[in-house]
């Protein structure tokens, strides 16, 4: 039998913390935030974060199922920072590409905590917000139903799979992100046109577009794709 949820207030820590902080899951999943920036999503223990908020490891377990169960809260969390940032317009197409870039910056915002929740199914509050209004906005558009569902579905990988591939590229070291955009002048670029001939035709072009993000670019291929549906259902 599936455990009862506790509501938030009778689950709070009624004594301060150590740091004379009164718990709650919004200060935990702040906390739980810092902790992956500082110490990447390996260093995310129960006993560092409890360190962190000045409590005992156990208290965590009055607000969270599990460790797995925060990592679902922080991935929401990330959700909803980037439906808190977008404002619909009322057009389908600007406000689609606003809420995918808002997506992306969301989360690389947080890149350790992007490699670890963008995967995830959070199945919570405002994830579900974004889902529904990913769904309006496509439905709005006119849109019949399976093909909103495969518009969504593409939408919502795509941007979550660039912020995962981007992030995973802010996480690493300085030095090692600058030892990778090197590669394509110090390798790519110097590779011969007799037995590379695509590769040298295009060395220049690619040093320049490769250390950046193609989300951009794949964002106005999905919404070409989209407006062509769109148009041919209206016609």
């Amino acid at each position: 039998m599936a455990k009862q949820v506790v509501p938030e207030a009778a689950r709070r820590r009624r004594r301060p913390t150590r740091t004379g902080t009164v718990l709650s899951e919004e200060i935990i999943v702040d906390t739980a935030l810092r902790v992956l920036r500082e110490h990447g999503s390996a260093g995310l223990t129960a006993r560092r974060l409890g360190a962190a908020l000045g409590a005992d490891p156990s208290t965590l377990y009055r607000y969270f199922a599990g460790m797995d169960d925060l990592t679902r809260a922080i991935g929401d969390e990330l959700m909803g920072r980037a439906l808190k940032s977008w404002t619909a317009t009322g057009e389908w197409r600007t406000d689609l590409r606003a809420l995918g870039r808002a997506i992306h910056a969301a989360y690389l915002a947080h890149p350790q905590a992007a490699v670890l929740t963008a995967s995830r199914v959070t199945g919570r509050p405002r994830e579900i917000a974004v889902d529904e209004t990913i769904l309006g906005i496509l439905r709005g558009a006119g849109l019949p139903d399976p093909a909103a569902v495969r518009v969504y579905h593409a939408f919502i990988d795509q941007s979550l799979a660039f912020a995962a591939l981007d992030a995973g590229s802010l996480a690493l070291t300085d030095e090692a992100r600058a030892r990778d955009e090197e590669m394509w002048r110090s390798t790519y670029a110097r590779l011969p046109a007799a037995s590379h001939p695509n590769i040298a035709a295009t060395a220049q072009l690619l040093a320049r577009r490769m250390p950046h993000s193609a989300y951009p670019a794949a964002l106005e291929m999905l919404l070409e794709h989209t407006a062509a549906q769109v148009s041919r259902d209206d016609a």
